[in-house]
């Protein structure tokens, strides 16, 4: 009989029983979780009701990818953009780097270009980092550079393994190992992509591979960072829901069962199943201190965890920006608007032109007497961006002298009344406009000029 330890968890106050070690499980066959991923029906999540416990990490902070995989789905940007952008992500994290590193890739001029352009910067934060997949021609381009740490692409599901790689477990250990090495023979540290590992085995793959991360980090005494991947946003947050989808639980077992503390666990989503923001807070309070994120969630398919919300997540689990300028995030899509061409959706949180703009008349009444009612916190304040009413047959009076109020940027005794004369007349030439069949929303060119006629005739000025 094995005599197991008894040690004591100073986070949790608790006595635990050491588990038994977990030795890599190499089939000759993939296991592919079949009875959860049916191809040709919707995938299942089954539930074993094994809970794991909340494990929040004392600092938690946000890595981009933005110049990584936000550039896998669109057209790359150039070196000015990625450089402008760089600047931004530096602004927004504020003075104690919550935006921790942005990764790049290496494998173009143009991209190196902007490495070197970005080191130039001489910022502490975002730190530069690269990607590469686990090759040695890969990692020589990081080794020119000179860069202190870079991804590796370690894709750790039998889905990749033994159908794209052509390999066995085994061997595809060995050969990631081999590439680890490499970077840590000459001083750089790694960070381990382990793709697809929300349809990865947790406990015959991945947590032997990360123990022996763990025996490669105590022989070099460097650091190994594992970046859990949820590449096809399989992962889901419910407790009590089986591995390989928990994120609690493949949180759980990296941190406990393979001895990776939390500040070297970072969490990468995508937003297939709309949980990519779910996830990457449920990360964080499983016991990840890294969160990985690009700009608008633009990524891979349908992209990834956009790095704004996870900086108001942030705020909501810690009660405080801790020095991050969300200001900045208004000035970045007003950035990709105009400079690079990229039309952000208009009621995406946060960024879209619509995101705080009602058209319910009754809502536009509600903000007119206290914004608190309708706006979700002070927008004006975090973003810039003081609630909007758009105009329409639904507005009524308080939607229209609050779109005035809020146009001339009239406060105290300068506020126009829904009841005054001007918004009536406004009122009666919109109304005219959809009892003639008009079916849209007024355009604030169209609103600007009515007003300034009936301001005319009224021989109101309201600047």
């Amino acid at each position: 009989m094995i005599d197991r330890a008894v040690r004591m968890n100073y986070h949790t106050n608790l006595l635990e029983l050491e588990e038994h070690m977990y030795p890599l499980v190499d089939v000759e066959k993939p296991n592919v979780f079949r009875n959860l991923f049916p191809y040709t029906e919707v995938p299942k999540i089954a539930f074993n009701d094994r809970i794991v416990p909340h494990h929040m990490p004392d600092d938690i902070w946000i890595t981009d990818t933005t110049f990584r995989d936000g550039q896998q789905s669109r057209a790359p940007y150039s070196t000015e953009q990625i450089v402008r952008i760089y600047e931004y992500l530096h602004q927004l994290g504020g003075p104690n780097g919550k935006i921790r590193q942005s990764e790049f890739f290496l494998y173009s001029k143009k991209d190196r270009d902007a490495v070197y352009k970005c080191l130039e910067k001489g910022y502490k934060f975002p730190e530069v980092t690269s990607w590469i997949r686990a090759s040695k021609k890969d990692f020589e381009l990081v080794k020119d550079i000179g860069l202190k740490e870079t991804g590796i692409l370690v894709s750790c599901s039998d889905y990749h393994i033994f159908y794209k790689m052509k390999m066995t477990r085994r061997e595809a250990m060995e050969h990631y190992l081999s590439v680890i090495r490499d970077c840590l023979e000459i001083g750089i540290s790694p960070r381990c992509h382990l793709e697809d590992i929300t349809r990865a085995d947790i406990y015959g793959y991945v947590i032997p591979f990360c123990l022996e991360l763990t025996k490669l980090m105590e022989e070099y005494s460097i650091p190994i960072k594992v970046r859990c991947c949820d590449t096809m946003g399989y992962g889901v947050n419910y407790p009590g829901a089986v591995i390989p989808r928990s994120i609690p639980g493949i949180i759980y077992g990296i941190m406990t069962h393979a001895g990776i503390p939390s500040e070297l666990i970072e969490f990468h989503g995508h937003n297939d199943f709309y949980k990519a923001v779910s996830n990457s807070t449920t990360a964080w309070l499983y016991g990840a201190s890294g969160v990985n994120c690009s700009l608008f969630g633009i990524g891979e398919r349908t992209g990834n965890t956009p790095l704004e919300a996870m900086v108001f997540e942030y705020a909501q689990l810690k009660g405080s920006l801790d020095g991050m300028d969300t200001r900045v995030i208004t000035e970045l899509a007003e950035y990709y608007e105009k400079e690079i061409g990229y039309k952000i959706p208009p009621q995406t949180p946060f960024v879209g032109k619509a995101f705080n703009v009602t058209r319910a008349g009754i809502h536009a009444d509600g903000l007119l007497k206290n914004e608190e009612i309708y706006n979700i916190f002070d927008t004006e304040k975090f973003l810039n961006r003081p609630p909007q009413v758009a105009v329409s047959n639904t507005s009524g009076l308080a939607g229209i002298a609050h779109w005035i109020n809020n146009h001339f940027r009239l406060s105290g005794e300068k506020q126009i009344d829904k009841n005054s004369e001007l918004v009536a007349m406004v009122k009666a030439w919109v109304d005219k406009q959809y009892e003639d069949g008009r079916v849209t929303v007024l355009t604030d060119e169209e609103l600007l000029t009515v007003i300034d006629e009936c301001c005319g005739r009224l021989g109101v000025k309201l600047k």
